[in-house]
């Protein structure tokens, strides 16, 4: 049993010894680069070397050659099988390398093969170029494209070996996005490569200008990289805006105008001024002056733009150009006549910027001073019923507001004449009238008339007084020229006026065309009398003595009779008393009117008729009140 184990410790023992004994690499070589003309050291080491090193390119073998390919260790004793490539080749040296050591013996099979190495011979490639929808793009150009567009731009790198890592800037910002790169060997010379970088990138305005750049980074440059740039040159549909739009009123003679539409494009755009309703374009230019504006510049402009990307969006402004009223027409009459309560119509043309508010306006001359009415505020006036205040000087006032200023025009005057019967002006004249008596009063009155009056005279009771005489305390001024075209001033006097004289007055006034009357009524206020007094209170004296008789005789006859009956009853001596008191008050009334009277005269209306002649008037049918006397009776 011993013996069997130790055999077996024997036994893979030397098996152990031999698989330890067999030849492995400790280093195989790796990827190398290197620079035309400069060696490359391509490292190979086997533990325990029995068979002999060999190299091979491109699945050749490859010889030692004094000054080009030559081992790092002449005897490769120490198991070095690394080789020096002396002043390397594109053409000779570039290429796939593997390190080979053949088997230790014939039984044994350890011969080794390295994984295949790349040498690379470094070359640098040409400078990169940007190509864009198949045309190259010159460094320093522009790379013209739309705003908006998904724009594809390829960076190329020709007969670099290894091929370059290519880069894309914005400016000074990396955009590479994720790997886009493709290499390929080129077709005229497999050794060295084609690199192909593909940016997609969407177009936006603020692009425009930006500078695009692709770098190339490969060892093999001097300075490590090589890159190109060029300019985005981004093309995008105009967009304008107006400046200098006027903040205020622009008036007419006065004010210019200077608009200027500013465009924002590329291409650089041509620019128009249209006006709404003008097929001529009314300037070509950004700016639109009107130096100075006047009326006819008013209007709706529009600003339009164009170029190779499109047209813009029309600016539109309206012009409004202010201009002061004028009166174009207000008829052909100078001089209206037309007849008493007649209708009459006015029309006023103007026209100015704004629209103006008219004012129709008569001009009234008197001998003190003139006067402005105001009759309307429409640019037709019409009056439906013409009366003599009518008359005079009509104008038109035609008025607008520019820049807060009231501006106004008015016209030539009009001149209205009214014909026909005479017109008392009620308004002048005072309706009542109240005075002392003793003192004197005028009572006047104005009335119009064209034909002039032929007869104007005051009428009160059955007397009648022409204009220019004169009747006792009575007089009748002659007419005169009053205020107004065609009026006049009619004066009545009353001299040391009495109570007789409190009565309805009349003022008739006639012409070719018709008469009018009107009526004014007149208060005397008379003082009462010291004799009317001592009557007024005598009579009362002798009533208050009736009454207390009276009162004494029912009394003692109701006793006399409550004695002789014994049915009393006091609501009859509360009823008898009650028409004592009637009586006596009705006695006192009567000699107080009595005592107004005086010596019981008639009043001088008695004697007069009720109204004045030629007609009925209703101030007419007012009488003065006649007093009477009353008899005294007791029942």
């Amino acid at each position: 049993m011993q013996r069997e184990m130790l055999l077996r410790i024997i036994f893979f023992g030397i098996l152990a010894r031999d698989i330890w004994a067999q030849q492995k690499f400790e280093r195989q070589p790796s990827y190398t680069e290197v620079n035309p003309g400069q060696d490359a050291y391509l490292q190979c080491k086997v533990l325990n070397k029995k068979g002999s090193c060999s190299w091979q390119k491109d699945n050749k073998p490859m010889g030692m050659y004094p000054h080009k390919y030559e081992w790092i260790s002449s005897s490769q004793q120490n198991g070095d099988c690394s080789i020096w490539i002396r002043a390397a080749q594109l053409e000779f040296d570039d290429g796939s390398w593997e390190c080979q050591v053949t088997a230790s013996d014939f039984h044994t099979q350890d011969a080794l093969t390295s994984h295949p190495v790349r040498l690379v011979v470094r070359v640098p490639p040409q400078r990169p170029r940007i190509e864009f929808n198949g045309t190259q793009v010159l460094p320093g150009h522009n790379l013209t494209t739309f705003h908006g567009e998904l724009a594809v731009i390829k960076c190329v790198s020709h007969y670099g070996n290894p091929p370059p890592i290519l880069k894309w800037f914005l400016d000074q910002q990396e955009i590479t996005s994720s790997p886009n790169q493709t290499n390929t060997t080129e077709l005229d010379n497999t050794k060295t490569w084609l690199a192909i970088s593909v940016l997609e990138m969407t177009i936006s305005k603020e692009k425009h200008g930006r500078m695009l750049s692709c770098v190339a980074v490969h060892e093999s440059y001097a300075t490590k990289s090589s890159s190109i740039e060029v300019r985005l040159d981004v093309m995008f549909v105009p967009e304008t805006r107006l400046v200098g739009l006027p903040t205020e009123d622009v008036e007419d003679l006065k004010d210019s105008i200077a608009i200027r539409c500013v465009v924002d494009a590329n291409p650089k755009a041509s620019v128009v001024w249209r006006r709404e309703g003008q097929t001529q374009p009314a300037s070509l230019q950004e700016l639109l002056q009107f130096s100075p504006a006047i009326r006819q510049h008013s209007g709706l402009y529009t600003c339009h733009a164009r170029n190779k990307a499109g047209d813009s969006q029309p600016k539109r402004v309206q012009i409004d150009v202010k201009y002061r009223p004028k009166i174009i027409s207000v008829g052909r009459e100078r001089v209206k006549t037309t007849t008493l309560f007649s209708p009459v119509n006015f029309e006023c043309l103007g026209e100015g910027n704004p629209p103006p508010t008219y004012q129709w306006v008569q001009k009234k001359t008197s001998s003190h001073s003139d006067s402005i009415i105001e009759r309307g505020r429409e640019a037709k006036l019409y009056l439906n019923n013409v009366t003599y205040e009518f008359q005079g000087e009509w104008r038109c006032r035609v008025t607008n507001i520019i820049k807060g200023e009231e501006q106004s025009v008015v016209s030539e005057p009009i001149i209205l004449q009214v014909h026909g019967a005479p017109q008392i002006l009620r308004q002048t004249a005072n309706q009542e009238i109240y005075v002392e008596s003793g003192h004197p009063v005028d009572m006047s009155m104005v009335v119009c008339a064209d034909p002039r009056p032929r007869s104007v005279a005051w009428e009160w009771g059955s007397l009648r007084l022409e204009a220019g005489n004169e009747m006792g305390k009575f007089k009748v001024d002659e007419v005169s020229q009053e205020e107004g075209e065609d009026c006049y001033l009619t004066i009545l006097h009353i001299k040391d006026t009495s109570a007789t004289d409190s009565r309805t007055y009349y003022l008739l006034v006639e012409n070719d065309k018709g008469k009018d009357m009107h009526a004014i009524q007149l208060y005397v206020n008379e003082p009462l009398q010291i004799s009317t007094l001592a009557s007024v209170a005598g009579a009362l004296l002798v009533a208050f003595l009736i009454l207390v008789c009276a009162c004494i005789y029912a009394i003692r006859a109701e006793k006399c009779c409550f004695s002789r009956k014994g049915d009393f009853k006091p609501s009859d001596i509360d009823g008898q008393k009650l028409d004592i008191e009637k009586t006596a008050h009705h006695l006192t009334n009567n000699q107080n009117q009595a005592g107004a009277l005086g010596q019981g005269g008639i009043p001088a209306d008695a004697i007069y008729t009720t109204g004045p002649r030629g007609g009925a008037h209703p101030d007419a049918m007012k009488t003065t009140p006649v007093l009477s006397t009353f008899s005294n009776h007791l029942t």
